[in-house]
C-alpha cells in the first residue's frame, strides 16, 4: 500500500500543474488599475513585488471578490481575514438533508449545514486584518472595501513578517520564503511549507489573468527565484501528527481520524472498515464542500454518531486531515453504491454564498490530492469520475429530493481541471454528436436566487454551469425534473435546483441544433442551451453513447448498480433493483462513462465478520443523464461509437 506520511517535498518536487493563464473567452480588462496598485505597495513596503503578487495569487488568484468575505473571513485580493465581520454579515445555511450513508439495510442519519464558530473560538489566522490596520495605519473597512488598501495591508503584514525574522528587506524573493510561510497562517510547519512552495511555484512559472472585475494581472516568471524551506523551519510551528496518512509528498497532510465505535442498539458508526481495492474497486472521487468552517467540520467527523469522508480541505492554506483510510469505506456520497466505490473530500465552503470563495491554495492542494488518487487507483480524470456530491443520483425515487447539491455552481471545475492536467479542449469539430459543458467561468454569470433567503437574487457571479430550456429561446421554460418534483412543476432558478443545469466538462449526446442554441439529451428529453459561435458555452467532443435496444421504447434509469437477485448468497438480504421515475426513450442518445458488474456491500454491523460483497452477472452502462450520472442494464441498450 502506498503511503507518503504527510511529508513535504521541495518545489522541484511538486506535481506539475497547468498554468490557469487569461482565459480564451476572458473580455478585454477594462484597465490596470491593480497591477499598478501591486506595484505601489511592493514599493512602499520594500517587498518585492514579485512575492507580494504570488501571496495575492495563492489567496485569490487577485479577486477582490466585490468586498465579500470568503468562508474564512477573507476579503479581497490578500484575503485578509477578519472573521467577526464576516460572521456578523454571513447568512449561514446548509445545502439540505439526507442519509449519507445511503444505505437501505439501516435507518437514515440525518446530515445538515453547520455555522461558522463563535468569535471567541476564532484562531490568529482568522484575524490578520487587525493586525494590517495597526501596521497600515488604514480603517478597517477601507482593508475590506478597497482593493488597493487591501494590497497595502498584506505588503505590511509581509515586511512585518520578514522583520521579524530578522531578515532584510531585500530584494531577491528568496529572501522572503519564511514571510511568505508565515503568511500562510499555517500552525504547522509542513502546510506552511508547502504554502511557501505553491507562492515559489506561481513566481518561478509566472501567471497572466482577468480578473473578476475585468483587470488584466501579471507576474512575469523568473526561474532563478530558488525556495529555501530552511526558514520554515525556523518559524517555530508545530510537527502534524502524520500518523496512518495516505497523501502525496506535495501536500501537508494530517492525521485526525474519525471513531469507528459501537454505541448500543445494534448502532456504530461513523463508517465501515473494508479491503478496497481487494474487496472492491475505487472508481469515483466526489468533491464536496463543507457547509461549515474547520473547526466545526473536524469535530463532527470526530462524532461516532455523525457520518464520515476521508479528506478534509481548509480554505486559508491548502492544509489536508484524512480521517478515514482510503481501504474502508466512509459514509458521505448518500448513495451506498457509490459510498463503497468512492473516495470523498470535503472542501471547507458555502455554496449558497457566491463570495464564499475558494482560494487557489486549497484548489491546488485539492488537485494534488485527486492526482494522487487518480494514479493510485487508475480512477479517469473526466467529469463521470470526478463527481460533484451533487452529480451523485438518488438510490431511488425516495431519495432524490434530499440528494445534495454542494459543491454547487460556483466552483470552477475549468481551473480545477487545468490543474489536474485535463483541461476541457475540445476533441472534435463544432458539428459533433458530442459536446463538453464549458462556459467561460468569468464572463458567464446565469441570475440564481435563493443564496440568502429564497426569491432574492445572488450576487452576480461566475459559474461553470449553463442553464437548460424546453426551447430554443430564453423566454422558453426550464426543463422540468421529475424525481425532484413528482407533481410536474418548473425546475427553478433557485441556487440548489439542479433539476435544469449541465456543468463544466460534464458531457452530452446532441439532440439538435438551431441559430445559436444547441439541444442534448437530458433526463429523457430534449434540453436547449445557449452555445452562440462568438462565445461558446460548449465545445466538440468525441466519446462512446447508447441508446436502447432494437425494439424497445423505453428502458428504465438506475441509481446504482446492484447484482440480480439470484447473485446473493443465503445469509445477505437481496436489495432491490429499483428504478428512478425517468425513463431512457428510443431515438435518445447518452454519453456512456463505465462498463460495470453488478455490486452490493452488505455492511450493516460493528462486527465486520458478517459483511460480505456480493457481485452479479448482470452489466451496467453509467452514463451522463441529467446534472446527475445514472446507470442502466448493459442489456436493455446498444452502443454506438
Amino acid at each position: 500500500m502506498l503511503r507518503a506520511g504527510g511529508a513535504v517535498a521541495s518545489a522541484a518536487l511538486l506535481l506539475p500543474l497547468v498554468s490557469a493563464g487569461p482565459s480564451a473567452t476572458a473580455e478585454r480588462p477594462s484597465s490596470g488599475a491593480l497591477q499598478h496598485d501591486f506595484a505601489a505597495a511592493a514599493a512602499q513596503y520594500g517587498v518585492p513585488q514579485s512575492v507580494l503578487l504570488g501571496v495575492s495569487y495563492l489567496q485569490s488568484r487577485w479577486d477582490a471578490h466585490g468586498g465579500a468575505a470568503s468562508v474564512t473571513g477573507g476579503y479581497g485580493p490578500m484575503h485578509l481575514t477578519d472573521a467577526r465581520t464576516a460572521l456578523a454579515e454571513a447568512p449561514h445555511h446548509s445545502h439540505g438533508t439526507e442519509d449519507a450513508r445511503g444505505d437501505d439495510a439501516r435507518p437514515a442519519r440525518t446530515v445538515t449545514g453547520t455555522a461558522l464558530p463563535e468569535t471567541s473560538e476564532l484562531p490568529a489566522r482568522l484575524r490578520t486584518l487587525d493586525r494590517a490596520v495597526e501596521l497600515s495605519g488604514i480603517p478597517a473597512e477601507e482593508l475590506r472595501d478597497s482593493p488597493a488598501a487591501n494590497v497595502r495591508g498584506g505588503a505590511a503584514l509581509l515586511a512585518d513578517a520578514q522583520k521579524k525574522l530578522g531578515r532584510p528587506l531585500s530584494e531577491n524573493p528568496a529572501d522572503w520564503y519564511g514571510a511568505v510561510a508565515r503568511f500562510s497562517g499555517a500552525d504547522d510547519t509542513a502546510t506552511a511549507t508547502t504554502y511557501a512552495n505553491d507562492v515559489f511555484d506561481v513566481i518561478r512559472t509566472g501567471q497572466t489573468r482577468i480578473t473578476d472585475s475585468g483587470q488584466r494581472v501579471a507576474l512575469a516568471a523568473d526561474r532563478g527565484a530558488a525556495p529555501d524551506p530552511a526558514q520554515a523551519a525556523r518559524l517555530g510551528l508545530r510537527t502534524a501528527d502524520t500518523g496512518n496518512t495516505e497523501c502525496p509528498r506535495t501536500v501537508a497532510c494530517e492525521w485526525i481520524p474519525a471513531p469507528y465505535e459501537e454505541f448500543g442498539d445494534g448502532d456504530y458508526g461513523n463508517h465501515d472498515l473494508a479491503d478496497r481495492p481487494a474487496s472492491q474497486s475505487v472508481k469515483y472521487i466526489v468533491i464536496h464542500d463543507t457547509e461549515g468552517s474547520w473547526d466545526t467540520t473536524l469535530k463532527l467527523v470526530q462524532d461516532p454518531t455523525y457520518v464520515s469522508w476521508q479528506y478534509t480541505l481548509r480554505s486559508s492554506d491548502g492544509h489536508v486531515a484524512q480521517h478515514v483510510p482510503l481501504k474502508d469505506v466512509a459514509w458521505h456520497a448518500g448513495n451506498w453504491y457509490v459510498n463503497a466505490k468512492s473516495v470523498g473530500l470535503e472542501h471547507e465552503g458555502f455554496l449558497v454564498s457566491p463570495d464564499a470563495w475558494y482560494t487557489e491554495a486549497m484548489y491546488r492542494s485539492s488537485a494534488r490530492l485527486v492526482r494522487y488518487l487518480s494514479q493510485r487507483y487508475d480512477i479517469p480524470l473526466d467529469r463521470q469520475h470526478i463527481l460533484g456530491h451533487d452529480n451523485v443520483p438518488g438510490t431511488t425515487a425516495a431519495t432524490i429530493r434530499g440528494m445534495h447539491t454542494d459543491p454547487g455552481p460556483y466552483w470552477d471545475w475549468s481551473h480545477y481541471f487545468q490543474l489536474l492536467g485535463k483541461p476541457f479542449t475540445p476533441t472534435a469539430g463544432p458539428a459533433s454528436g458530442v459536446v463538453t459543458i464549458r462556459p467561460g467561468y468569468l464572463r458567464n454569470q446565469p441570475v440564481y436566487t435563493g443564496c440568502v433567503q429564497a426569491g432574492q437574487a445572488c450576487v452576480p457571479h461566475g459559474s461553470g454551469a449553463v442553464r437548460l430550456h424546453t426551447a430554443p429561446s430564453e423566454d422558453a421554460p426550464l426543463v422540468k425534473d421529475i424525481g425532484l418534483r413528482p407533481g410536474g412543476q418548473d425546475s427553478t432558478i433557485d441556487v440548489n435546483d439542479t433539476g435544469a443545469r449541465a456543468s463544466t466538462g460534464q458531457r452530452y449526446a446532441v439532440a439538435g441544433r438551431q441559430g445559436d442554441w444547441t439541444a442534448i439529451w437530458y433526463l429523457g428529453r430534449q434540453a436547449w442551451f445557449h452555445n452562440p459561435r462568438k462565445q461558446p458555452t460548449a465545445v466538440g467532443a468525441r466519446g462512446p453513447v447508447l441508446t436502447p435496444k432494437e425494439g424497445v421504447t423505453a428502458i428504465p434509469v438506475y441509481g446504482r448498480a446492484y447484482p440480480e437477485p439470484a447473485a446473493y448468497p443465503a445469509d445477505v438480504p437481496v436489495q432491490a433493483i429499483s428504478p428512478l421515475p425517468y425513463k431512457l426513450l428510443a431515438g435518445q442518445r447518452y454519453v456512456v462513462g463505465d462498463l460495470t458488474a453488478g455490486e452490493y456491500l452488505y455492511a450493516t454491523t460493528f462486527d465486520t465478520a458478517g459483511h460480505r460483497v456480493v457481485r452479479g452477472e448482470e452489466m451496467y452502462y453509467e452514463i451522463q443523464f441529467g446534472h446527475r450520472v445514472a446507470f442502466v442494464k448493459a442489456s436493455d441498450v446498444r452502443l454506438l461509437k
